[in-house]
């Protein structure tokens, strides 16, 4: 239900709630291999390619030869991704910021309706 939320807050920028971490998890300042961003999300290297694929049609990532290891592959943010991120970034941190602010003032059972009501 919470990964609802976030899909609806990242909707207007074009991506969902996976997505905004996938591209998360490539800001990096060297390109990761597949399977170092595979580890890192929790998932095997076909269901990450998988969801690759996407942002490589939007032209937010870019996956390309391992220039010492050309049978591995390394995944970078495109300037278009990074300029995305940069977008979705502070949605992400507002979006916390409100949920914690809830959680803070003790009204678990507000933001428990809140969210059955997205669903």
């Amino acid at each position: 239900m919470l990964a609802r939320h976030f899909d609806a807050a990242f909707r207007p920028l074009g991506i969902s709630n996976w997505q905004f971490s996938l591209l998360m998890s490539l800001n990096r300042p060297t390109p990761a291999s597949i399977g170092q961003v595979a580890e890192t999300l929790g998932m095997d290297r076909t269901t990450l390619t998988a969801n690759l694929k996407p942002l490589e049609r939007r032209g937010l990532a870019v996956v390309s030869a391992d220039p010492d290891d050309r049978r591995s592959r390394r995944i970078a943010l495109t300037d278009a991704g990074m300029a995305l991120l940069s977008e979705a970034a502070p949605i992400w941190e507002q979006l916390h910021a409100e949920l914690e602010a809830q959680l803070a003032e003790g009204e678990p059972d507000r933001l428990r309706a809140a969210l059955k009501a997205l669903s």
